[in-house]
């Protein structure tokens, strides 16, 4: 018994990945898997190709699972109503989506051209936004769903050459957070990943010096993508039904559980604030309750476990 037999998941970014090991471990717990890939290179600047995902969909079924494969791509409305359809079409159903698609175009702001910011927009936030669309009415209707979509510590932390990643993951957090609270009667859940996994993407960062090396090679030996894909799976299924709205990292073996904006500390002046006062007064007494600007190793500090 797993803990999604009976169950019927859409993994987009399937073929590579994290998404492949979403795929293969959720059918190793027993669901029909839809494996969605676009099946472009990680920069997902090429035309796409069928194969990949029925590469994993044909893997899937040679150890005795069941799975089809999709090569829409999740930035196309159509193409995500496509999934959907092929869901239903195939196996009568869809209750969860594990949504890890996505690409880099990394720049500084200052050279980053409208191109970069767009497609970047488009494949993450655009694309979250489609695959929940698309499916947030079934899922409200049969009283049950649940959407695994993937945040980033370049947005929640920060990372330098990453804003048009950051502002798209960060949008992610603020539309899986309502759609949590919307769809909490309606036993919809949503949560988010963070992962630190080495991928394709991953891959794509330069290596400018020798202690982003090292970087890349502790988190290609220790940082797994099939680690990531436990968390994924479990809270894609019913073993999580409580769990809606929050925020996760998954890091090697360790799992986080992130904090959310919330008030930190606040100040009041009963004859009102002016610009040199609020400079004189309230961020000097605020100040040491301000975050640095220190990136993602900043905060994660130590080896992985």
């Amino acid at each position: 018994m797993g803990v999604l037999d009976g169950k019927v998941v859409l993994v987009t970014g399937g073929a590579n990945g994290i998404g492949k090991e979403c795929a293969v471990l959720a059918a190793r717990e027993g669901a029909k898997v839809v494996v969605n890939d676009l099946g472009g290179g990680a920069g997902g600047g090429d035309a796409g190709s069928a194969g990949p995902a029925e590469e994993v969909a044909a893997e899937i079924r040679k150890a005795g699972g069941e799975a089809v494969s999709n090569s829409d791509s999740v930035s196309s409305r159509k193409g995500v109503a496509h999934m959907i359809e092929q869901a239903m079409d195939t196996y009568k159903g869809l209750h969860s989506i594990i949504s890890p698609a996505g690409i880099l175009r990394d720049k500084m702001f200052h050279k980053m051209s409208d191109e970069e910011w767009d497609i970047v927009i488009d494949v993450h936030l655009n694309g979250s936004y489609n695959v929940c669309r698309a499916a947030i009415n079934h899922f409200r209707e049969q009283e049950e769903g649940s959407f695994v979509l993937f945040t980033s510590t370049s947005g929640l932390i920060g990372n330098v050459g990453q804003a048009n990643y950051a502002a798209a993951k960060m949008g992610i957090v603020g539309l899986s957070r309502i759609i949590a609270m919307e769809g909490l009667a309606k036993n919809v859940r949503s949560n988010v990943i963070a992962p630190f996994a080495w991928s394709r993407l991953i891959a794509t960062i330069p290596i400018k010096d020798e202690a982003s090396a090292r970087r890349v090679e502790r988190m290609k030996n220790h940082m797994r993508a099939d680690q990531v894909a436990q968390l994924a799976v479990s809270l894609a299924s019913p073993v999580t039904k409580d769990v809606s709205g929050q925020i996760f990292v998954a890091r090697g073996n360790e799992i986080f559980l992130m904090s959310q904006p919330r008030p930190v500390r606040g100040l009041a002046r009963l004859e009102g604030w002016t610009p040199q006062t609020i400079a004189e007064h309230a961020m000097p007494a605020l100040k040491p309750s301000f975050h640095d600007l220190g990136a993602t190793t900043s905060v994660f500090g130590w080896e992985p476990v």
